[in-house]
């Protein structure tokens, strides 16, 4: 049987806890994860650009300058600058595609010790995984549903 508190004690608990819970920064927040996110945009767009200015149309463009990011994203989390860049940062480093790469190889490379088949390739999924999944899902759900709307809508 455990004692009773009475609710003055939760109470002022409560009241004492709150005075000495930190204040949570959301203006500095806002702002660190808008210039992050803006710069790696920028970045990206800087990179479109130069492959359009060389020749290349929008399509071809927009996706050498994904695995550019990619690429860039998974040397940074190698060399532990993208959790540098994530902690201060927040959701403005995790939401561009180079935040998807760094969510890929972070798992992975804690368990490179244990070899690369056992350690590597099983941990190399673990959080990014799912998200792939979720996308190949979606993208056969949504070719379904146009096929259908194409062949039977009218």
């Amino acid at each position: 049987m455990s004692p009773k508190i009475d609710n003055d004690v939760k109470t002022r608990y409560a009241r004492d806890a709150a005075k000495y819970r930190p204040k949570t920064p959301y203006l500095r927040n806002f702002l660190a994860a808008f210039l992050v996110g803006g710069l790696i945009s920028v970045a990206g767009q800087g990179v479109h650009q130069a492959f359009v200015a060389r020749g290349l149309d929008d399509v071809e463009s927009g996706a050498r300058m994904a695995v550019i990011l990619i690429v860039v994203g998974a040397l940074l989390t190698g060399l532990g600058i993208y959790d540098r860049i994530g902690k201060f940062a927040g959701a403005g480093s995790a939401v561009p595609i180079s935040g998807f790469s760094n969510s890929i190889v972070a798992p992975a490379m804690e368990f490179t010790r244990d070899g690369y088949v056992l350690g590597l390739g099983s941990q190399l999924f673990v959080i990014g995984g799912p998200v792939i999944a979720a996308g190949v899902v979606s993208a056969v759900l949504a070719t379904l549903l146009r096929y259908v709307m194409l062949r039977f809508g009218g």
